[in-house]
């Protein structure tokens, strides 16, 4: 069966506080040189043949993401 990826992340002009604690906790870990951190949301589904890239772009966009906030990324592996 093929695999496919969804990555879903906050759109950039939405504030990530996630993201940003992740970054403050680097500093207080000693690491260096790391200067944004976004998070998001990653999916691996298992579909059959039949499932085109046009259905998987529908079910992200209703469901996996909020398209007001978020945007997502499809690929199969």
């Amino acid at each position: 069966m093929p695999r496919v990826v969804v990555d879903v992340v906050l759109k950039p002009e939405i504030l990530d506080p996630q993201g940003q604690a992740i970054v403050g906790a680097l500093g207080r870990l000693g690491i260096s040189g790391v200067r944004d951190v976004r998070q998001g949301k990653h999916f691996e589904l298992e579909v059959d043949d039949s499932v085109d890239d046009d259905a998987v772009a529908k079910l992200a966009d209703t469901l996996l993401a909020n398209p007001v906030i978020e945007n997502f990324a499809i690929r199969r592996v």
